[in-house]
């Protein structure tokens, strides 16, 4: 087990199977040392799904869980694309789309589920740029979708 992997354990998570793409693009694409990872749902690790609007069928709590799945599904992603989070330096960029009601202004809340994970994990080097935006509707009705872009290091 490497050390990112050893400290998501300490944390009390487990990566779930990484997420097959539900359409017509890659999982992630790569230009020299920086990868982007494509968006992924708040799908648990058991399979199910979070799924709804918040401010309407979720509090902002329930999005924060939601948020934190999709970041330990790009985890997931990260680890299946390099073969070791320990090559992970650095995350760039955390856009988090939240399914929002028309009257929802807490999406940045939510968003720091995955934000928190990531900072928990890797430290400052988690520490990053964001987006944060309320979406009318996102895919199969799932309550976020979070990507990001990391830089990693060569094995």
């Amino acid at each position: 087990m490497t050390v990112m992997e050893s400290r998501l354990t300490e944390m009390g998570y487990t990566l779930p199977v990484p997420p097959e793409p539900i359409g017509n693009y890659l999982s992630a694409a790569r230009s020299g040392n920086i990868m982007w990872m494509a968006g992924v749902g708040s799908r648990r690790g058991d399979g199910s799904r979070i799924s709804g609007k918040l401010g309407a069928d979720l509090t902002v709590e329930q999005g924060y869980e939601a948020a934190q799945w999709c970041a330990l599904n790009l985890l997931a992603r990260m680890k299946e694309e390099l073969g070791d989070l320990d090559r992970v330096t650095r995350i760039l960029k955390v856009v988090g789309m939240v399914n929002s009601s028309p009257d929802f202004g807490e999406q940045a809340k939510v968003v720091d589920g995955a934000s928190d994970l990531f900072v928990e994990l890797f430290g400052e080097r988690g520490r990053h740029s964001r987006s944060a935006p309320g979406m009318a509707v996102l895919p199969r009705d799932t309550a976020v979708i979070v990507d990001c872009v990391i830089e990693f290091a060569d094995p």
